[in-house]
């Protein structure tokens, strides 16, 4: 098997609970995506007003945004069967989840408009962990 062959069979990606589960996964995604954007081009145009955007602010939205684009990738290529992708979506979503739980709960490190976005961006984040760490799409990506 070659790294462009999928590792999951046509069948099985396109179940109608497998095409259900990646289709929400990329619309969360997505949305992650869509806000972290938004909030770069907030911290772009804020720039100059240091008591909204912080050193800290800057690094935290670049970081989230760059994260965001790989979970895209990592949600696409597991999409098409890839075992790596998965496991990467896996990991990239869980370890963000956390990250962010940390950012909301540390008082004064963000001011507190960064915090709520991170919140939301955390929501999202969560149902991509349900999603990917449930039932149905962990055993489409067991080792048979």
């Amino acid at each position: 098997m070659n790294a462009r062959t999928p590792a999951v069979s046509e069948q099985d990606l396109n179940h109608p609970s497998s095409l259900s589960a990646f289709r929400t996964v990329k619309l969360l995604v997505g949305g992650y995506l869509g806000l972290s954007v938004l909030t770069m081009v907030a911290v772009i145009l804020l720039r100059d007003d240091t008591s909204v955007v912080t050193d800290a602010v800057w690094v935290r939205a670049s970081i989230v945004t760059l994260s965001a684009l790989l979970t895209l990738a990592f949600s696409f290529s597991a999409a098409r069967g890839s075992r790596r992708g998965f496991l990467r979506l896996r990991l990239v979503s869980a370890i963000m989840l956390v990250a962010i739980a940390v950012i909301v709960a540390l008082p004064g490190a963000f001011p507190v408009w960064l915090r709520v976005e991170q919140a939301v961006c955390g929501l999202l984040l969560a149902g991509v962990v349900v999603l990917v760490n449930g039932r149905h799409l962990r055993s489409l990506f067991a080792t048979r």
